[in-house]
C-alpha cells in the first residue's frame, strides 16, 4: 500500500511571488513573505522553499497528448496546425491569491509557503517567469542556512534543474528569451527590461545548471524529490532537443550537445538501476505498463507521479475515455508489420478495408495502443465496432493508452493510476537517436536500446545491415538508420506528448501537410452496414473518394506555416518593453 507521506509530485504547487495582475514578468514586488535572515536557518527550511517546484514537472498522462500534431486528428482541429492561433494580449501568469500558510510539518514536495500560489505545470510554454524568480530568490538566501555545503548543494541542485528546465521550455516556446540568473531587487525599467538573449547562449547556461544538478544532487534521493538520474534523464532530454535542433535549423554547434545526450543516456543505462518492464507477455506488458495504481519501485520508472487512494487522485481513466480523439490514418501508417518491414513492403500487410485486416500482423503494440475490437471498454463492455461518431473517438483509431476497463478507475475523479515523468524507454530513444545523428551508432548500440523495446513486445531485431528504406518515408533524404529509430520513437512514445516538440526539432513542419494527418479509419459500404446492423448511428460520419473518415470536412489539408515553429510573445510584453522584438511571421 501507498504510503500517504511519500508523494512524488505534489498536485499544486506554491511559488514565492506576488500577484502580478497587470505588472509584466518581473516587475513584480518584492518576495516579503518569507524573511530570508528567519527562515533560510536549516535544511528543513530549503527543503520546505524547494517542495514548491514540483509540479512544474511535465507529467506523461496521455489525455489529449500530441494532439498538436500529426500522430492525432482529434474532434476539434488544433489552431496550430490549422493557423488560426492568434497573438494574445496578454500572457497568462496563472496566478490566484487565495490566503494560505506554510505547512512546517510536511516533507512533502509541493507543500504551502505564502499567501500567493501559482500552477506551475504549465511554467515555460508562456512568458511567465515565476518559477524562475522564486529560483533566483533561493540562490540569493540559500548560504543563510547553517549546514554543510555537501547538503546545501543537493537543494541549490534541485533549484537548478527546475530553473534550466523552465528556461528551455521558454527556449522551446519563443527561441531567443530574457535570461536572468540573479533575485532582482531593483524593479527599475532597465533592470528589467532587456533585450531577449540569444537562443543558444540561454542553453549553454541550461545546460550548465543541469550539469550542477547531475554532479549534486544524491543517487539515492528521499523519497519523493529529484536524484542524479531524473537530473540525467532530463539532460538526456534537453541535449537530445537542442542537438538536433541546432543540426536540423543548421546554427551549427550541435556535436557537443548530441555527444551530451549520449553521456547522460548511457550513464544511466549503465547503472544498472533501470529496465524495461515485462512479465514475458508481449502482448499485453506495453499496454499493462500504463494502467498500474503503483510505479514505486518499477524499474523503467526514473520519476514517476504517484496518486494515493483518499489522498491525492486523479480523473485521467475517465477522461481518455470521454476524449473524443483518435490517431491519424498517417500514425497508424507508420506501425510496422510483425516481420519488422512496413506497410509498403512488407508482404504481411492484408489492407485496410477492415479494422480487423489493418490490426492483423502488425507490431504488437498495435494493439496496445488502439481499441480494436474485443477490447473492454468499461467493466465487460467489449468493443465490436471502432466508436465512430460519439465522444469515444474521432477517427475509429480510439487510443488506449493509460486507458482501462476499470470501474474503480472510471468513477470520477477516483483513479490511482500513476503515471511517467522519466522513463527508462526514452532514455534508450534518446541514446539511440544522438548516436545515429552523430555517425556514430553500431549494432551494439542497437541491441542496448531499440531492440530491448522491440524484445518487450516481441518484434524483430532491428538490424543495421537488412535495413530497408520505406519508400513512403516520412524522411526520404535522411539516412535509414535515423528514419527507423524516429519511426521508433514515434510508436513507443505514442500519446506522452513528445511529438510536436520532435517535429520542431527536426525542422518538419510540413509532416503536417500530409492528407493523412487528418483522415481515419477506411468506413466502407460493407462496413457502413455494419454499424446499421447493430442500430449504431454513423450517418454524420464523413468520408472521402477512398471511404476514409474525413475528420475536417471543410479542408483537405493543413498545411503547415514555419512561424509555428516558435509561438509569439504577448503584444503587452511588447508594449512594456520596446526591447523585445516579435517572433517571425506574427
Amino acid at each position: 500500500m501507498k504510503n500517504k507521506y511519500i508523494l512524488y509530485i505534489a498536485c499544486v504547487a506554491m511559488v514565492l511571488v506576488a500577484s502580478c495582475k497587470k505588472e509584466s514578468f518581473l516587475d513584480r514586488q518584492p518576495l516579503s513573505d518569507v524573511v530570508p535572515e528567519k527562515f533560510f536557518k536549516n535544511e528543513t527550511d530549503l527543503q520546505l522553499y524547494c517542495n514548491q517546484y514540483y509540479s512544474a514537472l511535465t507529467i506523461q498522462n496521455f489525455l489529449k497528448a500530441d494532439n498538436n500534431s500529426d500522430d492525432k486528428a482529434n474532434a476539434t482541429i488544433n489552431p496550430v496546425l490549422a493557423n488560426t492561433y492568434t497573438i494574445p494580449s496578454t500572457a497568462t501568469h496563472n496566478y490566484s491569491t487565495s490566503g494560505t500558510t506554510l505547512d512546517f510539518n510536511s516533507n512533502t514536495p509541493g507543500t504551502v509557503i505564502n499567501s500567493n500560489t501559482v500552477n506551475v505545470n504549465q511554467s515555460g510554454t508562456d512568458w511567465d517567469f515565476a518559477l524562475i524568480r522564486a529560483c533566483n530568490f533561493f540562490l540569493a538566501n540559500y548560504q543563510k542556512a547553517d549546514i554543510p555545503d555537501a547538503t546545501k548543494n543537493i537543494y541549490v541542485g534541485e533549484t537548478l534543474f527546475f530553473r534550466a528546465n523552465d528556461f528551455w521550455k521558454k527556449v522551446k516556446a519563443f527561441g531567443d528569451v530574457p535570461y536572468i540568473n540573479r533575485y532582482i531587487v531593483d524593479t527599475s525599467k532597465s533592470v528589467l527590461y532587456g533585450p531577449r538573449m540569444p537562443h543558444k547562449q540561454v542553453m549553454d547556461s541550461v545546460l550548465k545548471d543541469i550539469n550542477f544538478a547531475v554532479a549534486n544532487l544524491p543517487v539515492t534521493p528521499v523519497d519523493g524529490r529529484l536524484g542524479k538520474y531524473a537530473a540525467l534523464a532530463l539532460k538526456a532530454r534537453v541535449c537530445l532537443w537542442e542537438g538536433t535542433w541546432r543540426k536540423y535549423a543548421h546554427t551549427g554547434d550541435e556535436t557537443t550537445y548530441l555527444q551530451a545526450a549520449v553521456d547522460a543516456a548511457a550513464e544511466i543505462r549503465n547503472s544498472g538501476l533501470y529496465k524495461l518492464y515485462s512479465t514475458g507477455n508481449p502482448q499485453s506488458d506495453y499496454y499493462n505498463l500504463f494502467i498500474q495504481d503503483e510505479l514505486k519501485g518499477n524499474a523503467e520508472a526514473i520519476l514517476p507521479q504517484r496518486y494515493l487512494p483518499s489522498i491525492l487522485m486523479n480523473g485521467i481513466d475517465r477522461s481518455l475515455g470521454e476524449a473524443a480523439d483518435g490517431y491519424s490514418k498517417d500514425f497508424v501508417n507508420s506501425i510496422l508489420c510483425s516481420d519488422g518491414l512496413p506497410i509498403s513492403l512488407s508482404p504481411l500487410y492484408k489492407g485496410d478495408n477492415t479494422p480487423e485486416d489493418e490490426s492483423t500482423n502488425r507490431d504488437p503494440r498495435y494493439k496496445q495502443l488502439i481499441a480494436t475490437r474485443g477490447f473492454d471498454f468499461l467493466a465487460g463492455d467489449l468493443i465490436t465496432l471502432p466508436r465512430i461518431g460519439t465522444t469515444v473517438t474521432s477517427t475509429g483509431y480510439q487510443p488506449i493508452k493509460g486507458r482501462s476497463s476499470s470501474l474503480a478507475a472510471w468513477n470520477a475523479n477516483a483513479s490511482v493510476y500513476d503515471f511517467f515523468i522519466f522513463r527508462y524507454a526514452e532514455v534508450l530513444l534518446i541514446e539511440a537517436e544522438a548516436k545515429a545523428e552523430l555517425g556514430q551508432a553500431t549494432q551494439t548500440d542497437i541491441d542496448n536500446t531499440i531492440n530491448k523495446l522491440r524484445d518487450r513486445v516481441g518484434m524483430p531485431h532491428m538490424i543495421i545491415a537488412t535495413l530497408v528504406k520505406d519508400p513512403k518515408s516520412d524522411f526520404p533524404g535522411l539516412p535509414v538508420l535515423i528514419d527507423e529509430i524516429r519511426r521508433e520513437r514515434r510508436i513507443e512514445l505514442g500519446s506522452e506528448g513528445f511529438r510536436f516538440d520532435d517535429i520542431k526539432r527536426w525542422r518538419a513542419g510540413t509532416l503536417i501537410n500530409n492528407p493523412n494527418t487528418i483522415l481515419g479509419m477506411k468506413l466502407t459500404p460493407a462496413l457502413r452496414a455494419q454499424y446499421t446492423a447493430a442500430h449504431l448511428d454513423v450517418s454524420s460520419v464523413v468520408v472521402d473518394a477512398n471511404n476514409y473518415i474525413r475528420q475536417y470536412p471543410s479542408i483537405t489539408t493543413r498545411t503547415w506555416n514555419d512561424k509555428m515553429y516558435l509561438l509569439p510573445i504577448p503584444t503587452q510584453e511588447l508594449t512594456l518593453n520596446p526591447n523585445l522584438k516579435q517572433n517571425p511571421g506574427w
